[in-house]
């Protein structure tokens, strides 16, 4: 189920020799790659005949992917996160990433961003679905961390249900000690802006923060997690966005309680039907009296 750049990874091993002497990360700055994808056995290749009833969904910072049976068993048993069509992983390699796709009989694209200095391993973000994934790129996010030097990069793919398309995007933006919080929006504002192109998408992840998701509301998204209960520690810092989509029921979201010591964050879950048809082209709102300028920076997307 894998499929590799291999002379990126080799420059890069290569590069991370030195860049691990000084405590640094090694970016991985190409569009093109690394690049890991794989399809499940028997899975249809074709889009589905029609939209399935509802969508279950998983968003799951892994901690490094350190404990990969801990986290197929959770992926597989835990209520109500098992018999997921979409999961969004972060902090994961390509080996972590294929053998949680192959166990839960799914189809996969990742990107790492880095070779993260503390596990000399790459880090980055993966989509898992059930349906075959169509298209898939990597968005390099702004702003490199203040000590280790490392960029952030997002995972986007795109799936097909009946005679819709769907855009999902694995996020994980960098953390308070790395960048400030305006840096942080401006990394949530680029997956906007990519976004602005699809009608329906989806957005899970590890935003490193609650103001974040006010960039999202700004935007049309729904934040149907932002009452979850905490993901890590105290903080409720992992969540998923919907745009063209909503949830399917007043209790359409949460987060796994037991998380089998499979990782330092609970994974989070919600259950999503397509919603009305936005318009892809239609303007962005504008501002109320009284508004912040949050509007205003999402249609400068636009």
């Amino acid at each position: 189920m894998t499929g590799m750049n291999r002379t990126a990874r080799a420059v890069a091993l290569v590069g991370f020799v030195t860049a691990t002497a000084c405590g640094t990360a090694l970016n991985y700055p190409g569009l093109a790659g690394p690049r890991y994808a794989g399809e499940a056995p028997g899975v249809q290749r074709e889009a589905t005949p029609r939209a399935p009833e509802h969508v279950r969904l998983v968003t799951w910072n892994t901690h490094f992917a350190q404990r990969i049976d801990r986290l197929i068993e959770l992926l597989r048993t835990a209520e109500p996160a098992k018999h997921a069509d979409v999961v969004m992983l972060q902090e994961v390699d390509a080996k972590g990433t294929g053998r949680i796709a192959e166990a839960l009989g799914m189809s996969y694209v990742y990107y790492p961003a880095v070779v993260h200095p503390i596990t000399g391993r790459d880090f980055g973000n993966a989509v898992l679905s059930r349906w075959p994934i169509v298209e898939d790129e990597k968005l390099i996010l702004p702003h490199h961390g203040r000590f280790r030097d490392s960029q952030r990069a997002a995972t986007a793919a795109t799936i097909l249900l009946g005679d819709d398309s769907l855009r999902l995007y694995s996020v994980h933006l960098s953390t308070m000690v790395e960048v400030g919080p305006g840096s942080r929006r401006e990394q949530a504002r680029t997956v906007l802006a990519d976004a602005a192109r699809f009608r329906r998408v989806i957005v899970g992840g590890d935003m490193n923060g609650v103001g974040v998701g006010d960039e999202f509301l700004a935007c049309g998204f729904l934040w149907p997690t932002k009452d979850n209960a905490p993901t890590i520690h105290v903080f409720t810092w992992d969540h998923i966005f919907l745009k063209g989509l909503v949830l399917n029921d007043s209790a359409g979201t949460g987060v796994v309680d037991d998380d089998v010591g499979a990782s330092d964050h609970r994974a989070v879950w919600a259950v999503a039907r397509l919603g009305p048809s936005p318009d892809a082209d239609a303007e962005p709102p504008t501002n109320a009296p009284g508004d912040s300028d949050r509007l205003q920076g999402c249609a400068a997307l636009r």
